[in-house]
């Protein structure tokens, strides 16, 4: 029980991927103060958390039932959002993510979706609470979501540190993960819409 526990949490940890959300987060890192980002950042995770107990809880159901729409149509639209990312982030680098999400002060809503919640998020809260009960299923989600929330504020202690003295080795560096990052997420994107596909396909 303990081990299968552990694997969810580390499943969506994996996805939720707290190395690669901060590069996606490197202006609001940036801008605000630590305990301003720690306060955004709170509230994204509450609104992340939230979704993914009620996906763990209800499982597909949710679109099946309630939204009367197939997943395979979340899976297609969720891949176009993440392609038109990872165009803008070859373009543009890791900042082209900051006109998806507006004025920083207004960001919570924005981080939860579609940087922490997205098709694969989703699909692996609907995987956990096929393997537990709902109350220990919400547990692994909250486990997964601190344990992401906290790398990702040490990783912005980190960066405060460093880059007053070393501020164009943090942007070289940014500028390259978020090139990198661009192919990542561009070829999620194109499996994502893949799936979807299939899933449609499948039907006939």
């Amino acid at each position: 029980m303990t081990e299968t526990f552990i694997s969810s949490s580390l499943l969506l940890f994996t996805l939720l991927n707290p190395f690669l959300v901060i590069v996606y987060l490197v202006d609001v890192v940036q801008k605000l103060e630590k305990h301003q980002f720690r306060r955004v950042l709170l509230r994204a995770g509450l609104i992340a958390t939230a979704v993914f107990c009620i996906f763990a809880i209800l499982g597909d159901a949710v679109f099946v039932r309630l939204m009367q729409v197939e997943f395979a149509s979340f899976k297609i639209f969720g891949g176009i959002i993440f392609m038109l990312i990872g165009i803008q982030f070859v373009f543009k680098g890791p900042t082209a993510i900051e006109m998806l999400r507006g004025e920083s002060e207004h960001v919570a809503g924005a981080i939860a979706m579609p940087v922490l919640i997205g098709p694969g998020t989703i699909s692996a809260s609907v995987v956990i609470g096929q393997n537990h009960s709902p109350l220990v299923a919400c547990g692994a989600v909250i486990v997964a979501v601190t344990a992401c929330l906290a790398t990702i504020v040490l990783l912005k202690s980190i960066h405060d540190r460093v880059r007053p003295r070393r501020e164009a080795l943090i942007q070289r560096y940014i500028e390259i993960a978020g090139r990198i990052t661009a192919l990542y997420v561009g070829t999620v994107a194109i499996e994502m819409i893949m799936q979807g596909l299939d899933s449609w396909l499948d039907k006939f």
